[in-house]
């Protein structure tokens, strides 16, 4: 097996697509927002993306079956008249190592420049240590000119934030684009980092969609933002009223337990 495998489903080709990465990362904000929207715009299956440099891991379903970890690119057409073709990438995880990442990303970008992409955003988390309740959407962009356009969808760019780069996919496509004349903003969205944020998800899906010109029913995205707020309340008051420590005859009834 060669270090990155590409099985193409079909081939085919499409008018300046752009390019979105959403990997698995921080609060799974760019995978959750990516995901969404291939299942959402119903992207249909373009390429399946097999590594040396994943875990050495199968995923079994829950009739039994194994499928081997892996990313996926998929291709949607534009519809309407301001729409774009897209190019949407998935996946199980990034690349383990420093040298996987580079070797992934070159052949994705490869790929995507060979389709005629000239244009890449990427989606992930900016971890603020805290909950967020209404998540800004903070921005890193190739040129001046992106930035000054992704202020005008409420993008954020804040001189310190973030203050040590960007690291992994969400970082080296930009970089890496550049290689192949492509520009490219980071779409990241604020969130705590302790768990799964699809509230975060939605706010950078929100922009993107504007951006891109491209109509989404976010409904299922809020649904599950509640359901997550309930389970973090729910820490919330745990940690707020922890319960009393048992008396010592409590204690010494409980001495049975393993």
């Amino acid at each position: 097996m060669d270090d990155v495998h590409i099985r193409w489903v079909e081939k085919v080709q499409l008018k300046d697509p752009v390019l979105v990465e959403g990997l698995p990362g921080v609060g799974n904000v760019g995978k959750l927002a990516a995901d969404y929207l291939r299942d959402k715009l119903e992207a249909k299956p373009l390429a399946t993306i097999y590594s040396k440099f994943f875990p050495p891991q199968v995923y079994v379903s829950e009739e039994g079956l194994t499928r081997l970890v892996s990313n996926e690119l998929s291709y949607r057409r534009a519809v309407g008249p301001k729409e774009r073709d897209l190019l949407i990438l998935n996946g199980d995880y990034q690349g383990i190592t420093p040298e996987g990442q580079y070797e992934l990303t070159e052949r994705i970008l490869s790929v995507a420049h060979s389709l005629g992409s000239k244009e890449v955003y990427t989606l992930a988390g900016f971890a603020q240590g805290r909950v967020v309740d209404t998540p800004r959407v903070l921005g890193a962009a190739t040129s001046p000119e992106r930035v000054e356009a992704m202020k005008k969808f409420g993008v954020v760019f804040s001189r310190n934030d973030p203050g040590g780069g960007l690291i992994g996919a969400s970082g080296l496509f930009l970089g890496l684009g550049r290689l192949y004349d492509m520009h490219g903003v980071c779409l990241m969205g604020e969130t705590s980092g302790y768990f799964v944020d699809p509230r975060s998800a939605e706010a950078v899906l929100k922009v993107l969609a504007r951006i891109l010109e491209v109509t989404i029913d976010f409904s299922d995205l809020e649904a599950k933002a509640k359901e997550i707020d309930r389970i973090a309340q729910k820490i919330h008051e745990a940690e707020a009223h922890p319960p009393e420590s048992p008396s010592p005859a409590s204690r010494d009834d409980l001495g049975y337990i393993g």
